[in-house]
């Protein structure tokens, strides 16, 4: 979904995230945010913590399939 909202850099280069992008993002006050230069265009990321990605694998086969010249 692409949600159009429009925010306005402050003299201080600060922005406000609308609240209806913090509530669908679940941002809280404090919340840490990269900033990504992409192909001319900002990006906020919210950053996670290592827990976060915990399960992400689940169901991957962990057999480690060789080709017969090169062993292990």
């Amino acid at each position: 979904m692409i949600d159009m909202e429009t925010v306005t850099l402050s003299s201080k280069y600060q922005i406000v995230i609308p609240r209806a992008v913090r509530e669908r993002l679940q941002l809280k006050a404090g919340s840490r945010l990269s900033v990504v230069d992409f192909a001319g265009s900002l990006r906020l990321i919210p950053v996670q913590p290592p827990s976060a990605l915990r399960g992400i694998a689940r169901g991957i086969d962990p057999q480690l399939v060789r080709d017969d010249d090169r062993p292990l």
